[in-house]
């Protein structure tokens, strides 16, 4: 990662360089072309208001008053000719070319009556030259020619050069620093995270990673911990579910086993102890096949079972799960009670079996925890865009503490009886994974009478809706 962003930051310092440096040269180049241009044709309007063509004596001492004064302190030479190429003036005494030919290309095209400039390379390093004509009454009458050595914007650039390669080596040099920085902060949690994903990988969900750094990496850091948080749990209850699981598998196979060992051992059984034997084991069997119907549902459930949607009156289910166990009720002296609040009933979508069976579990529930001569009412009733169940007993009522604990899968309140009447103590665990399924809540609360109140609230969707 510091190699990819040094790379990046390099190239971008080397490209920001050539193009400061490009546009500084232009910008140096353009200037001093400029100044030049503004000598040439200063000197061009002097020398064509003191134009003598007839003596080239009498031009040179009319120039070389002005021209000397222009490039005074200059390294410029001058040179003014006329159209036949002749020097008429030089301000270069040590090679004057006074009276002598001096053809160039841009004096040349200046005679042709265009300002020209052009940059060539002489003894002493990269010369600047440039041409104007010289008119009087409309027509080019001569050219001047000034030359300028570029070694002083040479060396500005060098000089320029130089600087920003220390600047560049200084800043490239901080951001080193810099990005070692923001490496170890960046590296150090996720090595950190990498090690509790290891530890995760081997079955360890007690490692923790440390929260640090930046708010990213602490958040990071903080779904991390979560997500061990939820698998320690997720991997305590497996290990509950498996132990309630052989523990709860193990009893009836015990009792199987027992009458078995007991009835071989029986010297010339009659035949009605025989029956009485076979009886037993059947409902041992019977209930060894009702715990693993109810598994099987849970697993179906637990793997994200398919909704089998349907156009539902919920009303009508409710209604239908009461006189199903009138007969149960009625043999225990308990009233069911099925009440509606709606005068019309309402139609949703939802899975008929999986609500009807949650309906039945918690009604059955509380027909076996009422006592004898107790009620249990069934309400259904609408609440903005909810489905809202209630089926509220006369039983002893569920502690504070053991409110939650009853939808926990293998969990009861009173063993005995839950064995007693054949319960699995996974009836109200498969409820709420269905309602679940459904997007729904279901809770449990004291009843006005002692009791307990459990409500199932559904979301309504009612067909063609969405």
């Amino acid at each position: 990662m510091i190699t990819t962003y040094l790379a990046v930051t390099l190239i971008t310092l080397l490209l920001m360089a050539v193009y400061n440096i490009g546009i500084l040269s232009e910008n140096l180049y353009s200037e001093k072309t400029m100044k030049l241009y503004a000598k040439a044709n200063i000197i061009s309007q002097s020398a064509s208001a003191v134009w003598d063509a007839n003596d080239d004596r009498v031009m040179y001492l009319r120039l070389e008053d002005t021209t000397d004064r222009l490039l005074a302190g200059t390294s410029i030479r001058g040179v003014v000719t006329n159209t036949s190429y002749t020097v008429l003036y030089d301000n270069h005494r040590a090679a004057n070319m006074t009276g002598k030919v001096f053809m160039r290309d841009v004096i040349k095209r200046a005679i042709d009556g265009e300002q020209a400039d052009t940059v060539f390379e002489a003894d002493n390093g990269s010369t600047l030259a440039v041409a104007v004509p010289i008119e009087f009454n409309g027509e080019v009458i001569g050219g001047v020619y000034l030359a300028e050595n570029l070694s002083s914007v040479t060396d500005t650039i060098g000089t320029i050069k130089a600087s920003l390669l220390v600047f560049s080596l200084l800043l490239l040099f901080v951001i080193v620093l810099i990005s070692i920085g923001i490496s170890y902060i960046i590296t150090h949690p996720i090595a950190e995270f990498t090690e509790v994903a290891r530890a995760i990988s081997r079955g360890d969900f007690t490692k923790r990673a440390k929260i640090s750094g930046v708010r990213e990496m602490a958040e990071m850091g903080q779904a991390l911990n979560f997500m061990c948080d939820e698998l320690n749990a997720l991997e305590e209850k497996r290990k509950n579910f498996v132990s309630d699981v052989s523990h709860e598998l193990k009893t009836p196979m015990a009792g199987i086993k027992l009458l078995c060992d007991s009835l071989v051992q029986a010297e010339n059984p009659d035949m009605d102890t025989i029956r009485e034997f076979l009886n037993d084991m059947s409902e041992e069997i019977d209930r060894l096949t009702r715990i693993i119907n109810r598994l099987l549902t849970l697993s179906r459930l637990d793997s994200g079972a398919d909704m089998n949607l349907s156009k539902v009156d919920v009303s009508a289910l409710c209604e239908g799960v009461v006189e199903s166990l009138r007969k149960i009720a009625h043999e225990k002296d308990i009233e069911l009670v099925y009440e509606s609040s709606d005068i019309e009933a309402r139609i949703i979508e939802l899975d008929y079996d999986k609500i009807y069976e949650c309906v039945y579990n918690i009604v059955v529930n509380a027909i076996n925890y009422t006592p004898d001569g107790g009620h249990v009412k069934t309400r259904v009733k609408y609440e903005s865009e909810l489905c809202i169940i209630e089926v509220e007993d006369d039983g002893p009522g569920i502690p504070d503490g053991e409110k939650l604990k009853v939808f926990d899968r293998f969990y009861r309140l009173d063993d005995s009886r839950a064995r007693d009447t054949g319960g699995t103590g996974l009836g109200l665990a498969i409820t709420k994974e269905a309602v679940l399924l459904h997007n729904g809540t279901i809770e449990v609360t004291d009843a006005q009478t002692g009791g307990s109140v459990f409500t199932m609230k559904l979301p309504v969707t009612e067909p063609g809706k969405e």
